[in-house]
């Protein structure tokens, strides 16, 4: 009997291919599109495929993963999933900007969707498996635990997005893309035949289309929920006053609206008192973090021992060797090797071993006392 895996099926060419390979291997293929954010307005979401820049969750999305679909002769279905994204990922957004922090929509996207809400509805197909066109790799070892790995194509790894992963979700997920790089990937879809060949990557959130998230927070709060307050600098000298503390993120640098001899930075957000710290680019540096959260792949390094890691603080950031040591509450306290750069409370942290990803959590602050050399 063959088995059955849901494909969540975005009407790009990542998943597009995922899906097809799967269909190749003779798993029982069921190609499944979420809907999650609204219809996009932009006239770009109508142009052709090859033209449009990254749209995401929109009909033509949709109508493209159903071509694909039909290509490779699998069934394939709409799920509305607009209630739960909102409440689960957009309600999260706008409450952690609005209390400071810097939040990842895609880590909790992964978390509270793709592998919670699909693989409800893979349960009620009698799948066997989830599968999506991520780039990264799951392989098991000797000793029968599953391990999440970093992609081969290291500028389109996204194991940075699924620390969240357990051992449970990891037996039955399949990234069929793993071991393959962005040219490949392409080449396969045009040797297919596939409409998606050559569309654009998605590059925007798929709710904020326009990037402009402060405005996106204003009109999704109230104004008793804005917190206006002064811009100060280390010494906490008064440089100017902003409209509300979600306009900030720590290491920003443009559009402070303060002048300065000096370029200044987002060093610290005090959301209670609406204060917003500015500092030198020195005054950044930090020798490490506390992450709360903490989800470990294997647990077997939740001891409270102090192992060696590499760190990576924001998807693009360079993995930075540390220390870390994870306590009962799954807080993690992490100290760099080196003095390391800004660190921004609610970005995800990922902790790495070479290529296997071991966990990951949430930036609750940094440290600053002097880092180990």
């Amino acid at each position: 009997m063959k088995r059955r895996v849901l494909v969540a099926m975005s009407g790009g060419v990542d998943s597009s291919v995922a899906a097809a390979i799967l269909r190749e291997q003779d798993y029982d293929v069921v190609g499944v599109a979420m809907r999650l954010a609204p219809e996009p307005t932009s006239p770009v979401a109508t142009a052709p495929i090859a033209k449009r820049r990254g749209t995401c969750c929109s009909h033509d999305d949709f109508e493209d993963a159903r071509r694909v679909a039909e290509r490779m002769d699998f069934p394939f279905y709409v799920i509305d999933l607009r209630a739960d994204f909102a409440a689960r990922v957009v309600d999260n957004f706008v409450s952690e900007y609005l209390g400071g922090r810097t939040p990842n929509p895609c880590v909790m996207c992964n978390r509270e969707i793709k592998f919670d809400r699909l693989w409800s509805r893979a349960r009620a197909l009698n799948a066997d498996y989830v599968a999506t066109g991520h780039y990264a790799r799951i392989e098991r070892g000797a000793d029968g635990k599953f391990h999440l790995l970093r992609a081969v194509d290291d500028t389109k790894d996204q194991s940075y997005f699924l620390f969240t992963l357990g051992q449970d979700e990891l037996s039955r997920t399949i990234f069929p893309l793993g071991a393959m790089t962005k040219t490949e990937v392409r080449a396969r879809a045009r040797a297919l035949g596939l409409a998606t060949a050559d569309k654009p990557e998605s590059q925007e959130i798929c709710f904020v289309p326009d990037g402009d998230y402060a405005s996106f927070v204003e009109r999704r709060s109230t104004p008793a929920q804005l917190r206006p307050g002064s811009i100060v600098d280390v010494d906490g000298k008064r440089l100017s006053n902003h409209a509300g503390v979600h306009r900030f993120t720590v290491g920003q640098r443009r559009g402070l609206g303060v002048a300065s001899g000096e370029r200044l930075y987002v060093r610290e957000i005090r959301a209670e008192s609406g204060v917003v710290v500015t500092g030198t680019r020195e005054q950044l540096d930090s020798s490490g973090l506390i992450a709360n959260r903490v989800n470990l792949v294997d647990d077997s390094i939740a001891s409270g021992n102090e192992v060696s890691v590499e760190v990576k603080i924001r998807y693009r950031h360079r993995a930075i060797p540390a220390t870390m040591r994870v306590d009962p509450e799954r807080r993690a306290e992490i100290h760099f090797a080196s003095t390391g750069p800004a660190v921004t409370p609610g970005q995800a942290c990922v902790f790495y071993r070479g290529d296997e990803v071991l966990g990951g959590g949430f930036i609750e602050r940094a440290l600053t006392e002097k880092a180990a050399n």
